[in-house]
């Protein structure tokens, strides 16, 4: 092994040292010839790295980059100026003009992470086949006189060509699927390709599917290659993804510290694994908040990972004060079993308590086209039983299995200056996130892949996304389609019209899809009753003047229902008209003497009974909201105009106390409005399982207030409320009425889930599938 080696930071110019003259040196390898290279990298560890925490610390992580692109990053040391990594990576490297550089960050969960120090390593100094120790000195541009620490790694740069790429990409798909870590996976990725998920500020829970499934496109211009590459589906034609998933539930903090002038705080709690993030709700004025919270991260490493926690004081008009934070070690706990934990604060006061539970992976997988679970009999036949209705309460998480096929697209809109596009497919449910594989320069792409998911609530939405890769900057959208499951007709492939960002309108081109869902109807009524899923990654509301006036006019909607109503029974106290006032007269006078409690559920039964048969006999008096369509459309006429003066005038307008005063009002709004539409559209049988779902529970509570007198059903209720936190003392509260209206869609839901008309030139494919069973 040859003695280490010395190499300046970025700073010092662009003057390098010789690595060895002995062997070969990649020196006099004409660099005007394209080649692949293999670089493999392992990062030893730093020494004397520079402080950057208030402790006299820092949380090191190193960045590979290559042409401006990151390739690789390590793992996070935390509290360690002389950190040992021990991280390998194996790169594929086009060419060797561009170096190596090496950036070392100080990680801030919630902050910006502070830059330690960087350098570069000149690829074309490198010896061909030869281990190299290499010493590292880190600059910073603007302070080359500070001493920033060394960073050691020790490399090996081999050529490749045509077959053996592909062995070496087949033996990386060997080893991902076995022991790679989640970042050993990202550097073999990135180096093929660069990725949206730094662009387009995705979290990073779909990389390692995505990885397998884009080594098979077609982007060397190498013929053999590009054969060879193909044929990696014949090897890993199925990939599960993620390794198990850590149940959080956040309880409540105690004794947390006064951040405010009242001597209270507005605490809210940040959670990261990895590049997973999750955001609890703000608990006004209070030192002892209750959230109640559960959420779900996916697991990619078989050791377990870091979650990092901060705790935060809400200020409004400017920057949230850092109460403190903490670290849950997911190593250190056992699987298949629940842990209460109560974790100090570090850097602050106060405690969290929190409920951890790690269980096996759910069901989500990418494949081939010719190879999916409902096509075999056997896979398909464990698939029926498992949801079968003899299973009802084993568990009642998991309520049903989704295959998606992303077969094609045609006509898509041309993003690129040559008049093509590079697409891909990003398919989510609820907070799983998969993607395929980039075609390149083709309007019309076929990507033939097959996604599964597991579900956990029936009345999810399924989100199919296009975009376009640029090398360059952030994927440019190309189309997006949603589809509540319970609307989706299985093995039908259908040709589903790409819509725009805000789901109101169509845009260019069209998908084809074919979608299955299996489910356990008991286990998805059951899971109804509990609290919905939130999204962890969501746009933030911002005030638009359009959208506040939208919500304004749904309300105001609302409440003329009311006031109608209140005309109309008004009207009959005054008799305007004589016939309608001595008509309902007489029912008053009926419905007064003979009234029971049990007449109340019975009233809304007959009125769901009524709507149903009005619609099964061709009388559906449910018109199409073209107001809410209009508004839409125009909302999203003044985003585009939003999105192109905020690029003009940056952030002058935004940080004001007044826009999340106004912000609030405009979801306040949204929030009534939604719940009377959600009313309206349970009786108007938009979603008939919800409907069924309330027939049989109204058939329940008309029987039990016929049979069992009042005092007894409040006498349980009141019992069943005082006991709750004493039978369970880390409970969710929750009611379930709210969190079933939660599941019916509102109007605006309604134009965005509707499917268009594809034009007649792309008149869908449809075919059923054989019945295997």
């Amino acid at each position: 092994m040859p003695a280490p080696v010395l190499l300046p930071g970025k700073s010092h110019g662009r003057r390098r040292q010789k690595i060895n003259t002995a062997g070969t040196s990649n020196a006099d390898v004409p660099l005007a010839e394209p080649g692949m290279y293999q670089l493999d990298i392992t990062l030893r560890r730093g020494q004397s790295l520079a402080a950057r925490d208030r402790g006299g610390t820092s949380d090191p992580y190193v960045k590979f980059k290559i042409g401006r692109k990151e390739v690789f990053r390590s793992k996070i040391i935390h509290k360690n100026l002389n950190p040992v990594w021990e991280e390998k990576a194996c790169l594929l490297v086009d060419h060797l003009r561009e170096p190596l550089y090496i950036k070392v960050f100080d990680y801030d969960f919630g902050l910006q992470d502070d830059f330690m120090g960087s350098a570069f390593l000149d690829l074309t100094q490198l010896e061909l086949n030869r281990p190299t120790d290499v010493t590292l000195t880190l600059k910073d541009p603007h302070y080359p006189d500070h001493d920033l620490g060394i960073i050691l790694l020790s490399v090996i740069l081999t050529p490749k060509e045509g077959e053996h790429v592909t062995m070496l990409m087949r033996k990386s798909w060997k080893r991902s699927s076995k022991e790679l870590s989640e970042n050993e996976v990202l550097g073999s990725y990135f180096s093929v390709k660069s990725f949206f998920w730094r662009t387009c500020g995705r979290p990073a829970l779909p990389v390692l599917g995505f990885c397998r499934a884009e080594l098979q496109s077609t982007h060397y211009q190498n013929a053999q290659f590009q054969t060879q590459s193909l044929r990696l589906s014949d090897v890993h034609r199925k990939s599960h993804l993620w390794r198990g998933i850590v149940s959080i539930t956040l309880i409540e903090g105690r004794d947390l510290k006064a951040m405010d002038s009242n001597g209270l705080s507005d605490p809210y709690v940040k959670f990261r694994l990895g590049h997973q993030k999750y955001k609890s709700k703000i608990m006004p004025k209070t030192l002892n908040p209750q959230w109640r919270e559960q959420f779900d991260f996916h697991l990619y490493e078989e050791r377990g990972g870091i979650i990092d926690i901060t705790a935060w004081d809400k200020d409004a008009g400017k920057r949230d004060d850092f109460i403190g934070r903490c670290q849950i070690d997911l190593s250190a706990l056992s699987r298949e079993q629940t842990h209460k934990l109560e974790l100090q604060l570090e850097e602050g006061e106060g405690h969290l308590v929190l409920l951890v539970t790690l269980t096996a992976s759910a069901t989500v997988s990418i494949s081939d086209l010719s190879v999916n679970s409902l096509e075999d009999r056997k896979e398909r036949e464990e698939i029926l039983k498992r949801y079968s209705p003899l299973r009802i309460f084993h568990n009642l998480k998991d309520v049903g299995f989704l295959q998606v096929k992303v077969i094609r697209a045609e006509g898509l809109m041309a993003a690129d200056v040559t008049g093509k596009s590079d697409p891909f497919c990003v398919v989510e449910l609820n907070n799983d996130r998969l993607l395929t594989h980039t075609v390149y320069k083709n309007l019309n792409p076929e990507w033939n892949k097959v996604f599964t998911f597991n579900i956990k609530d029936i009345h999810s939405v399924l989100e199919v996304t296009v975009y376009d890769e640029d090398r360059d900057r952030s994927a440019d959208f190309l189309g997006k389609v949603a589809i509540p499951l319970l609307s989706i007709q299985n093995g039908e492939q259908k040709a589903y019209v790409l819509k725009n960002k805000q789901l109101t309108g169509p845009t260019k081109g069209v998908i084809y899809l074919e979608i299955d869902v299996i489910f356990n109807a008991v286990k998805a009524s059951l899971r109804t009753l509990i609290p919905k899923e939130q999204k962890y990654i969501e746009e933030e509301n911002r005030l638009s003047k359009q959208l506040l006036l939208r919500n304004f006019i749904r309300t105001k909607r609302c409440v003329m229902v009311l006031v109608n109503a209140a005309y109309y029974v008004n009207s009959c106290f005054d008799w305007d008209s004589p016939p309608r006032s001595l008509a309902a007269f007489v029912l008053f006078l009926f419905v007064v003497w003979n009234f029971e409690l049990y007449m109340i559920p019975l009233v809304l039964l007959l009125l769901l009974t009524w709507n149903y048969f009005l619609i099964i006999s061709g009388k559906d008096n449910r018109q199409r909201d073209t107001v809410v369509e209009d508004m839409l459309e125009d909302e999203e006429e003044e985003d585009d105009k939003d999105d192109k003066d905020s690029e003009k005038k940056g952030f002058i307008n935004k940080i004001y106390a007044i826009q999340e005063v106004c912000i609030s009002v405009q979801n306040i709004l949204d929030e009534v409005a939604s719940f009377g539409e959600r009313i309206k559209n349970t009786f108007n049988w938009t979603v008939p399982f919800l409907s069924w779902l309330a027939i049989v529970a109204l058939c329940a509570f008309t029987v039990i207030l016929y049979f069992i007198p009042l005092r007894y059903i409040v006498l349980v209720w009141g019992i069943n409320k005082f006991t709750k936190k004493l039978r369970n003392p880390y409970a969710i509260d929750n009611n379930e009425l709210l969190d079933f209206l939660s599941r019916v869609p509102s109007d605006v839901q309604v134009v965005q889930y509707q499917e268009l008309k594809p034009d007649p030139s792309h008149s869908p494919c449809k075919r059923k599938k054989n019945n295997l069973g």
